[in-house]
């Protein structure tokens, strides 16, 4: 990697840019652990960022979170029989309840153990 510098008036200072990072493809949780590396882990950030790695990071981040919320709430429906479709059409409310709830179960493991470490 080569250095540019400008000089500044008596001081010659590198020319650091970072390219435009395009987020287009990175959903809630890549946006989360964003914030996190950015308040937390900002050294972290700060290497991911500057060897034009945190877009792959966080891209990598949002489909690991998304496949592990698709398993853990398959789980939950196959080892709920509340959650069957019978269920869903005799009672509506009930089975919305139950739903969310496990999504919220889901991506508080979610936040624990992708997200925030």
């Amino acid at each position: 990697m080569e250095l540019n510098y400008i000089k500044v008036s008596d001081y010659l200072l590198p020319n650091l840019t970072i390219k435009n990072q395009n987020y287009g493809e990175i959903n809630k949780y890549g946006y989360l652990r964003l914030e996190y590396l950015k308040e937390y882990h900002k050294g972290l950030y700060t290497t991911l960022l500057m060897k034009d790695e945190l877009t792959n990071h966080l891209v990598s981040v949002s489909n690991e979170c998304e496949k592990r919320l698709k398993k853990l709430m398959d789980n939950y429906r196959e080892s709920d029989e509340k959650l069957s479709e019978r269920n869903k059409e005799i009672n509506q409310f009930e089975w919305v309840k139950l739903m969310n709830n496990y999504k919220d179960c889901a991506e508080e493991i979610i936040l624990k153990e992708m997200i925030y470490v």
